[in-house]
């Protein structure tokens, strides 16, 4: 049976008439509230885009960006050995004020979709892409934001003062990458803000992706429900 989830590859355009691709998945109903999916290091790999069907199914348009377009187009990547490598690289080259454009051109573009009810736009990152959506709240004027084991947060925590929408943030208590006096100092800079921090007992890094041999079901259900009900309540 089709899915009842329309996809198709876009474009978004960035100042100076350049462009670059994004994944778009549409919900059955054929709008929603807008979603921006920010990837991990892996690009907007297989993985990614059924993420982004499956919140698409829970009746967002959901928008996942080209995060790596100006080094290689539509990188889709495996999670070990060279793809591994090629992944970690490709997130050294990215710049940072490249990086701010594109995340407000991908915004924009979300926004101004016929689709998206009331032009309003949450984030939603795994990994690099939780920082990324940490970021969004932070720079691109997103509605709301939800960061899965954002690696680097914790050293870009000057950024928490422009934070004014909610943020929900995920973590995995056993997390290599993650210590928990990361997660503390999260806690410590968004106080005062609407923020929530979960942390999953025995879950390791990459906990939600089914792809990977760290994936945990239980939290992944856990978190994908308390992301639901965190975005709902907003949208």
């Amino acid at each position: 049976m089709a899915s009842p989830v329309k996809t198709e590859w876009i474009a978004v355009a960035v100042p100076g008439g350049a462009f670059f691709d994004a994944y778009l998945a549409t919900p059955p109903a054929g709008k929603g509230p807008g979603l921006v999916l920010f990837q991990e290091i892996f690009g907007v790999n297989d993985h990614i885009r059924t993420v982004a069907e499956q919140y698409a199914l829970d009746g967002f348009v959901v928008l996942a960006p080209d995060i790596f377009w100006r080094s290689e187009r539509r990188v889709d990547l495996g999670y070990e050995g060279a793809d591994r490598q090629r992944g970690i690289q490709l997130a050294g080259q990215l710049k940072g004020a490249e990086l701010g454009l594109d995340m407000v051109a991908t915004v924009t573009a979300l926004r101004s979709r016929l689709e998206v009810n009331g032009g309003q736009v949450g984030a939603i990152g795994y990994c690099m892409g939780g920082r990324l959506a940490f970021l969004a709240a932070a720079t691109a004027g997103v509605d709301a934001a939800v960061a899965y084991y954002g690696g680097g947060i914790h050293d870009q925590l000057d950024k928490a003062a422009g934070i004014k929408c909610p943020v929900q943030f995920h973590y995995a208590e056993r997390d290599d990458h993650i210590p928990m006096s990361a997660v503390d100092k999260v806690r410590s800079a968004m106080q005062g803000k609407p923020a929530d921090v979960h942390v999953y007992p025995g879950a390791m890094h990459g906990f939600n992706c089914w792809a990977r041999g760290s994936y945990h079901a239980p939290s992944a259900a856990l978190a994908h429900g308390r992301s639901l009900q965190f975005l709902a309540q907003l949208f």
